[in-house]
């Protein structure tokens, strides 16, 4: 069985390169804001989120601890991917709200992918 990310962007063309170019390697989900995001993890189990971190209505860090606080079975296999880092934002996300890593924008493809299967050896 494929491990399933969650993907979070803003932008629906990072949605859509991200799903064309993961999805022969894991089960991809989209949702294209926080609150689509805590609606599809209410639903799918998941087994990594990745989020963007500046979005409208709910930042990348602000969706962890939603994630956090309401979802603590899911495993903390925690990505921010983006182009911008609000330095004490990330490391609150990394101290309080199992931010496992913040891979900057542009990703490379390979960095990614090893990231992301990094991030399930913390599965059991």
């Amino acid at each position: 069985m494929k491990r399933v990310i969650l993907y979070v962007d803003d932008e629906l063309s990072n949605l859509r390169i991200f799903k064309d170019t993961f999805r022969r390697d894991f089960d991809v989900l989209l949702a294209s804001s926080g609150a689509e995001a805590l609606e599809i993890l209410q639903n799918k189990r998941v087994d990594v989120v990745i989020t963007d971190q500046r979005m409208p209505g709910m930042s990348g860090v602000e969706l962890l601890a939603v994630v956090n606080s309401r979802f603590p079975s899911i495993p903390p296999n925690r990505v921010i991917l983006s182009g911008f880092a609000e330095d004490a934002d990330i490391k609150l996300a990394f101290d309080q709200y199992r931010l496992s890593r913040f891979i900057p924008k542009p990703w490379d493809y390979d960095v990614l992918k090893l990231e992301i299967i990094n991030a399930f050896s913390n599965i059991e």
